[in-house]
């Protein structure tokens, strides 16, 4: 689900009474508007989105980490049957949440950069580069989004946080263009996840999920995640 986070003073407020004390402590530590407003909006989204989905009053959920950092729900304290992530650049906040196998997500507003070549030497492998090198202007710009959301996605999804070095993986040829593909860690073969690419003219974004062994032979592999939608301030 897209989460607009455009300045709107009427969903900022809904989104804090959405957040308990703790959140509403932390948002107020971020020193600038930005950060502030992302966080409530995205949190209280999150909150709305879990509840309907978990069939629980807001007051019953909370959130545990893992060992690397990465957010799960609990209900009334124990962990919830449901994975989800979220992602924010900018004016777009995207959560996704299946009811098993671990997820990712990634979105970032597709804006030039200067450090482009300096970021594609760090975090693309040599045929990425090599594709990169061959496109100019948007095209260049896109393409670099578009594998730089799908990375993060994967790396979100496997939750080991920073101590993955992504450039020493890289996108199937297949998603450069396609929307839909499969990928396997070259450390975890063993494992295979579902990526699809989910961006539009506003914004790069990509979904990544871990497929269980029941899932590897259905070649339908239909959509688990839904259709992104537009959503003002917090979910109804």
């Amino acid at each position: 689900m897209h989460v607009n986070l455009m300045p709107d003073a009427s969903s900022e407020a809904s989104s804090l009474l959405w957040l308990n004390k703790e959140e509403q402590a932390r948002c107020r530590q971020y020193p600038l508007p930005g950060p502030r407003r992302r966080f409530a909006l995205c949190r209280a989204a999150l909150r709305s989105i879990l509840c309907h989905e978990l069939g629980c009053g807001n007051e019953r959920l909370s959130f545990g980490l893992s060992d690397y950092g990465k957010p799960f729900a609990l209900v009334d304290e124990e962990s919830a049957p449901i994975s989800f992530n979220l992602s924010h650049s900018a004016k777009h906040g995207l959560i996704a949440l299946v009811p098993h196998g671990r997820l990712g997500v990634d979105v970032e507003e597709r804006v030039p950069r200067r450090d482009f070549d300096e970021m594609s030497e760090a975090v693309f492998g040599p045929h990425e580069q090599s594709a990169l090198a061959r496109v100019r202007g948007r095209d260049r710009v896109r393409l670099f989004f578009r594998l730089w959301t799908i990375k993060e996605a994967l790396v979100k999804a496997l939750g080991l946080g920073f101590t993955l070095d992504v450039s020493q993986f890289e996108v199937p040829q297949a998603l450069h263009q396609g929307r839909t593909g499969m990928f396997r860690f070259p450390q975890l073969p063993e494992v295979r996840w579902r990526v699809e690419y989910i961006g539009n003219e506003n914004f790069s974004a990509a979904i990544a999920h871990e497929l269980l062994p029941s899932q590897l032979g259905d070649r339908s592999l239909q959509r688990q995640n839904g259709n992104v939608s537009e959503k003002q301030g917090v979910c109804q």
